[in-house]
């Protein structure tokens, strides 16, 4: 079967709208199958723009299901349902050579088996294509698109095994070449329009910073940077306005995602406390143009609030001196005049 092509006039007419969208941009397909013996098959698949879910495939009936609303008017009707013919084809094949080189290699159920593939498109409308297979969290194979070759991931008998049960499929290969080579880069194209809105979101990062003491003798200052899309970003401390290099006193987590499609990441330095410099947490983002966050924590800063407090005290300490010396005198000027006032009253009587 060969693997369907957007309508010509179609992508000639989309050509060049998505192109003032910057950077490269990649259409991936995730696969994950866990093989719980021969016969069944467990399997989810997913495809992403970028980092956008776009469809997934529903595994009992090996249908689309559509996670944006722009991406099903993106393609034809006909176009859809042929590659649902083109998945059901592959998953038959795919699950037989798993299937064979698990028996002829003697490996027990149950186990995993992890497929990424997909395209790159670059701003210069080159691509490159990309096929991996990973069986539980292994690399196992991989396609060299240039010349149409499988390649081990590492050097098993599982994965020799495989890498020429596939290279013996020379139909098949050509045709995931195909697939990812040229169709996932005209799908690619037609979904950069499309979906160019959502591409295009931006939001502003929130950073806060914190300190907590694991010990007398180290303070941990702890930058959290949340809620920012896209997910590049740089967070930077700067020591008394310089910048503080990467090492052992200066950990940086990975971008990790949040529920509603931003992302968070901490910075954290170690440092001396009571050491008097100051320290600045810097973020750059996309969404700030050219400004940056900065947060700053020293202990400048904490010796002026705490000197401010004990001034503010001593104010009042101060202000309530003559404040409770005017009421005593007044008080006691009050006792005396009472007291005249009886004595007066008292002669009279």
């Amino acid at each position: 079967m060969q693997p369907p092509h957007c309508c010509l006039l179609h992508l000639l007419l989309l050509s060049g709208t998505w192109a003032d969208l910057e950077g490269t941009f990649t259409l991936w397909l995730l696969q994950t199958s866990i093989f719980e013996n021969t016969y069944f098959v467990n399997t989810e698949r997913l495809g992403l723009l970028e980092d956008i879910e776009i469809a997934s495939l529903n595994k009992y009936t090996q249908t689309f299901h559509f996670l944006q609303p722009w991406v099903q008017p993106a393609l034809r009707r006909s176009d859809w349902h042929t590659y649902e013919e083109m998945v059901k084809v592959y998953s038959v094949q795919f699950s037989h050579t798993i299937n064979e080189a698990a028996m002829q290699n003697r490996v027990s159920y149950s186990f995993i088996i992890q497929c990424r593939a997909g395209c790159e498109l670059f701003p210069n409308r080159t691509s490159r294509a990309f096929i991996h297979v990973g069986y539980n969290g292994q690399d196992l194979v991989s396609l060299n698109i240039e010349n149409c070759s499988w390649q081990l991931g590492q050097d098993t008998n599982v994965s020799r095994y495989v890498k020429s049960l596939l290279q013996s499929y020379t139909a098949f290969t050509e045709l995931v070449d195909v697939i990812f080579s040229e169709t996932c880069v005209d799908v690619q194209e037609v979904f950069l329009h499309y979906g160019k809105k959502a591409l295009e979101r931006q939001e502003q990062p929130e950073a806060t910073v914190f300190a907590c003491m694991p010990s007398s003798a180290q303070l941990l200052l702890v930058c959290r940077v949340t809620g920012f899309y896209p997910h590049p970003i740089s967070v930077a401390w700067l020591w008394d306005g310089q910048e503080v290099l990467p090492g052992l006193a200066l950990n940086t987590s990975s971008i990790l995602p949040n529920a509603n499609l931003t992302y968070q990441l901490r910075s954290i330095p170690a440092v001396v406390p009571g050491d008097g410099h100051s320290y600045i947490c810097r973020v750059c983002h996309r969404s700030l143009g050219s400004r940056s966050l900065l947060i700053q924590w020293g202990n400048s800063e904490v010796v002026l609030v705490v000197g401010l407090e004990a001034g503010l005290l001593a104010a009042v300490a101060m202000a309530a001196i003559p404040a409770l010396w005017l009421w005593t005198f007044r008080k006691h000027q009050q006792m005396q005049e009472s007291e005249s006032r009886s004595s007066i009253l008292s002669k009279e009587t």
